[in-house]
């Protein structure tokens, strides 16, 4: 339904439209009309659920924290997961990923040459010069949020030391390239070249995606490509940067749990994620 300049906004901001998002619609309408790719209205999140979000980052960072705390050499990942939940639940938030398609656990532990979605288990103790990513999502009342972080369990090799310090750049130079008006391909881009100017490969069978409402929305998150294509990044939109790099080739292959994703040839792999929101300047991040 077109909307007149004196109705109250689309976004529940109880603005008027002519003071709240006329020129911003104007704005996409004549990107569309160049032949850009624009968000729906459906990924520009409001004010009220921006706040939403927030609240569930804040238990969703809060549990990565206390996993950073305790995660040691001959912890087994089942007793992280039992962390995970405990904490998510005693805070009033649910683990995202219990259940979801059938996955059994409340978190993701991968290690080493896993590259995502490992599933946690009693008998996978970790052990000195392991390096392990968790990722976590949680939902507060509806609304969702997700990161990961990388642990490095003891001493472990300097290849792994780099690999974890380069994956962890290869985040930030995504989250560089997030500028509003700007263009989606530019953080794919970004990343891509980093990755490949120290050695490694970026992974091109799991991106980021857009969260908040759901577990994973639109629009798929690249982290390799083109400067200048994919989506219009615009102030509203919320998604993840997770970019998961390989030491050696970016193939993988998919073990026979159905969920682990593995390097092909056997090379480690390292990964971060935040959930990030577009501002009118530029970018914050929500869940680390």
């Amino acid at each position: 339904m077109m909307l007149n300049r004196n109705d109250l906004c689309w976004c529940g901001s109880s603005l008027k439209y002519k003071a709240c998002h006329l020129e911003f619609d104007e704005k996409l309408i004549s990107l569309k009309r160049k032949g850009h790719i624009v968000p729906t209205k459906k990924l520009i999140k409001t004010k009220k659920q921006i706040e939403g979000i927030r609240k569930s980052a804040n238990i969703n960072n809060g549990l990565l924290d206390l996993i950073s705390e305790n995660i040691k050499e001959g912890m087994t990942t089942q007793e992280i997961d039992d962390l995970a939940y405990n904490y998510t639940v005693s805070n009033g938030g649910k683990p995202a990923t219990l259940n979801y398609d059938g996955f059994p656990k409340s978190i993701c532990t991968s290690i080493n040459s896993e590259v995502c979605h490992g599933i946690p288990s009693k008998d996978v103790v970790l052990k000195r010069g392991d390096i392990i990513n968790v990722d976590a999502t949680t939902i507060l009342n509806g609304y969702y949020s997700d990161a990961s972080r990388m642990f490095m369990i003891g001493e472990v090799s300097e290849e792994a030391q780099k690999l974890v310090k380069v994956a962890k750049k290869c985040l930030e130079k995504g989250l560089e390239a997030v500028k509003p008006w700007g263009f989606l391909g530019d953080v794919g881009a970004a990343i891509q070249e980093y990755a490949e100017s120290k050695g490694y490969s970026v992974v091109r069978d799991f991106g980021g995606h857009g969260v908040g409402l759901d577990i994973h929305e639109e629009p798929f998150v690249y982290h390799f490509g083109k400067r200048g294509t994919d989506m219009i990044l615009v102030p509203g939109m919320i998604f993840t940067i997770e970019p998961m790099i390989n030491a050696g080739s970016y193939e993988v292959f998919i073990d026979e749990d159905g969920w682990t994703a593995i390097t092909k040839d056997g090379s480690l792999s390292a990964q971060w994620e935040h959930t990030v929101l577009v501002t009118e300047d530029g970018v914050e991040i929500i869940s680390r």
